[in-house]
């Protein structure tokens, strides 16, 4: 009796891990593909190639939407590279299509999936998108994304806070291949969808638009203390700092593009300035920003000491 009991114990029990889907699965390759398969399907992604780099085995899909120059080198896993993204899942319940003020990346190809991201992107980047410049959309299997666990936080069915378990990933990928270029066409491209006029292209860069002229006789110059209303927004329109009431500031105490597009002005000017990253945080970013972000920031000044 005891014989039989321990055998229907040790039945009872192989079936219940046999039902359980792991990493391991041999059948999540087939899972996977079958999810992709039916995403293309139901979202009429005609144009969608199967990758074949590495002998056809990473189950990713993609289609290149613009090519970089192919007559430079390859990325290659020890070199840096630049890109913006957007990502959503297979199931809707997680989508992130910011990439102006985040998903950004730079550093070094081999270290992508090190900081977050999934180990498909790295592939992809590495063996399909190859060139810097190019621009491509990408389905990536969920055993290359995040796996039986998912990623983020609170529960699975939560919207835009977790990524669900065994979810295949949309990405839209852009390797920037001059972040100066990039970013100038970035704000070309909010003047133009925000119908602003009257800004000029300094010749270092950034765009600035005095709104209010000054009516002080002593300007802003590099030595100066001055107090100012203020605002810094993200090109989205999301305001990450702000004063009302007047701030004291100097002009070795503010982000380059600042510093350069505030001289001259005298008390009563208000000005409104466009930066390019390299004018803003650069590449280290700052608190709530991320590196290589463009901005935007509106100043009125109040008071000057110099």
């Amino acid at each position: 009796m005891r014989k039989i009991t321990f055998a229907l114990l040790f039945l009872i029990t192989a079936g219940l891990l046999s039902c359980r889907k792991t990493a391991d699965d041999p059948n999540i390759t087939q899972y996977d593909n079958t999810n992709i398969q039916n995403y293309i399907k139901a979202n009429g992604l005609t144009a969608m190639v199967r990758d074949k780099s590495d002998g056809d085995t990473s189950g990713i899909y993609y289609q290149i939407l613009s090519q970089g120059s192919t007559t430079g080198k390859a990325i290659d896993y020890s070199d840096t590279v630049k890109f913006v993204f957007t990502l959503k899942s297979f199931d809707g319940k997680y989508t992130n299509l910011d990439s102006l003020t985040s998903n950004h990346y730079d550093g070094f190809a081999g270290h992508i999936n090190q900081g977050g991201l999934p180990k498909g992107l790295q592939i992809a980047i590495h063996n399909i998108i190859k060139y810097k410049g190019t621009r491509a959309r990408i389905l990536i299997p969920s055993r290359l994304a995040y796996g039986i666990n998912g990623f983020g936080s609170g529960s699975s069915s939560n919207t835009n806070t977790r990524i669900a378990g065994n979810q295949c990933l949309d990405y839209y990928v852009n390797v920037v291949s001059d972040q100066d270029l990039y970013d100038d066409q970035i704000i070309k491209n909010y003047i133009a969808t925000n119908s602003l006029t009257g800004f000029t292209k300094s010749v270092g860069g950034f765009y600035y638009k005095v709104t209010i002229p000054g009516t002080g006789t002593d300007p802003i110059d590099q030595y100066s203390t001055f107090t100012a209303t203020y605002s810094g927004k993200f090109l989205t329109g999301t305001e990450f700092d702000a004063n009302s009431t007047g701030a004291s500031l100097s002009i070795d105490g503010v982000v380059p593009g600042v510093a350069q597009g505030l001289q001259r002005l005298t008390t009563g000017a208000a000005v409104t300035l466009l930066l390019p990253s390299r004018y803003g945080y650069g590449r280290g970013g700052n608190t709530g920003i991320a590196g290589n972000t463009s901005l935007r920031f509106d100043f009125t000044i109040v008071t000057i000491t110099n």
